[in-house]
């Protein structure tokens, strides 16, 4: 049996490195470096970790949806995200990390999930915009990993991206229709726009120079933090305007010269702070993944045992 040296683990590393800079794509069962292996695993896990806890903050408006319609499209929606995290843990465990122990890392709060999926929701308009802007951010994510090296996350976002530009126009539908209903209606959603602006500025990460992103070396993904905040302004904020409403940001603008959207510097401390579990509901959030995880103990055993 032949034994790897320090050398030929280096030129395969290196080999390999070259494969995936040129386009080139890694399955599961392919020899990848531990440094990709890693990177791959804590990028998915925390996607996976996204979609689980990001069905909370609108679970809690399916009771309370205005009509009948509204709670099957959004019980719809609730379902999708679950199975979008099903997918991706099922993704994280063929690269050597069992679905129990993310779990059990995810409710202890080591391991991450977005940083919009920490704050509370306070009227049906913050599922509008939930649902419009905030995974109209995340789309926009996901798309740029269609390319990703590691080829089976790139076939499961085909799914997942397809699914979600459906819960945009889901989104857009309740943010249209409470815009064309009553004032009160139009400065609820002004009123939640407001209050989700920030996070949503935060949400792809502070500016990192492409040298220092690995993941960005490795083409896990294949747009830095920056771009895919210029894009969503570029894309979004039009269509905001278009609505009638105002953007809580007085230094945001298009500069012509530079062709890039000015605005105000987010808290990148805040932002810190909360996907660390210092967020509004993040350690409510959290405890309610407990005790949903402790109460459907009997139903993993009866399929265990059945099995």
């Amino acid at each position: 049996m032949a034994v790897e040296t320090e050398a030929t683990i280096e030129e395969r590393t290196q080999a390999f490195r070259d494969h995936v800079t040129s386009g080139g794509k890694v399955e599961m069962t392919d020899w990848m470096p531990d440094e990709y292996r890693r990177s791959v695993l804590k990028f998915i896990e925390m996607h996976a970790n996204s979609e689980i806890m990001g069905v909370l903050p609108e679970r809690e408006w399916i009771n309370r949806a205005p009509s009948v319609r509204r709670k099957l499209a959004l019980t719809s929606k609730v379902q999708d995200e679950v199975g979008h995290g099903q997918l991706l843990y099922r993704l994280a465990e063929d690269l050597g990390k069992p679905r129990e122990q993310m779990l059990e890392d995810l409710m202890a709060g080591r391991t991450k999930f977005h940083n919009v999926f920490h704050y509370p929701t306070h009227t049906w308009a913050d599922v509008g915009i939930i649902a419009w802007l905030v995974d109209a951010a995340a789309i926009l994510s996901q798309k740029a990993l269609l390319t990703c090296s590691y080829a089976p996350y790139a076939r499961t976002m085909q799914k997942i991206c397809w699914e979600e530009s459906f819960h945009i126009k889901h989104g857009y539908d309740i943010v249209l229709s409470m815009m064309n209903g009553t004032e009160e209606q139009r400065a609820m959603v002004q009123e939640a726009l407001d209050r989700w602006w920030g996070p949503l500025m935060q949400f792809h990460g502070p500016p990192t120079p492409v040298e220092k992103d690995k993941d960005l070396a490795w083409r896990i993904k294949s747009k830095g933090n920056e771009q895919l905040r210029q894009e969503f302004l570029s894309m979004y904020v039009p269509r905001i305007l278009d609505l009638g409403l105002s953007i809580p940001d007085p230094n945001l603008r298009y500069d012509e010269e530079t062709g890039r959207w000015q605005y105000t510097e987010p808290s990148w401390e805040e932002l810190r702070s909360v996907v660390t579990g210092h967020g509004p509901r993040s350690q409510e959030r959290l405890a309610f993944r407990r005790l949903n995880y402790d109460q459907g103990e009997w139903v993993r055993q009866a399929v265990m045992t059945a099995s």
